[in-house]
């Protein structure tokens, strides 16, 4: 990503809180015959200090990827959009696009199928519970046990990350509350986001 100081995101929680809220990742491996790319699901690991991620490949996705064999870029993407130079004083003329995002560098760490199991049923917990008739494996354990022979487990210790917030820091007060109103009507997350910086 371009480095511009007044955007860097260098706090871990943050980073964390980004993961947590957009669970939807990216997976980029330079793979011996050329970069692969795939997205799955990254479930942030609560109970680590560190940034630990979790997800599960469909295989043959682990064999392209050739997961555990070298380090991956895994990018995680937040709230974005672009911003009309109309919503800019009078003479500013240059649009931008105003986003969240991390990029988590790591060598994955094979789990087990116990541990893949574990996970998925993890993962799935986190995305059923609270949902109206939410389902869970558990509801049969032999027939989802079969399905997740399919998967492979991975989970990932971040050792870098970049991130970045460029959210109109680069405007004066009175242009990013206008961008941030107008924000508010049509991308309520990218709108909370701005507030937050």
């Amino acid at each position: 990503m371009r480095h511009t100081p007044r955007y860097l995101m260098t706090d871990p929680d943050e980073v964390k809180r980004l993961i947590r809220g957009n669970p939807w990742a990216t997976f980029v491996s330079p793979a011996s015959t050329g970069l692969v790319a795939s997205h799955y699901p990254a479930l942030l690991i609560e109970d680590e200090d560190d940034i630990v991620i979790a997800s599960h490949f469909g295989r043959p996705d682990d064999q392209l990827h050739e997961l555990g064999r070298h380090e991956v870029l895994v990018i995680i993407q937040g709230p974005h959009d672009y911003v009309s130079p109309s919503l800019y004083a009078p003479g500013d003329l240059v649009p931008t696009w105003n986003h969240v995002t991390a990029h988590l560098y790591g060598t994955p760490e094979i789990l087990g199928e116990e541990e893949n199991y574990a996970m998925l049923t993890r993962l799935t917990d986190l995305f059923e519970d609270g949902r109206e008739h939410g389902r869970h494996l558990s509801e049969d354990e032999p027939g989802t046990r079969r399905a997740a022979k399919g998967t492979v487990g991975l989970r990932m210790r971040v050792t870098r990350f970049d991130a970045r917030a460029k959210l109109s820091q680069n405007k004066p007060p009175e242009v990013r509350e206008n961008i941030t109103a107008r924000f508010a009507e049509t991308n309520s997350a990218l709108a909370a986001e701005m507030r937050r910086v």
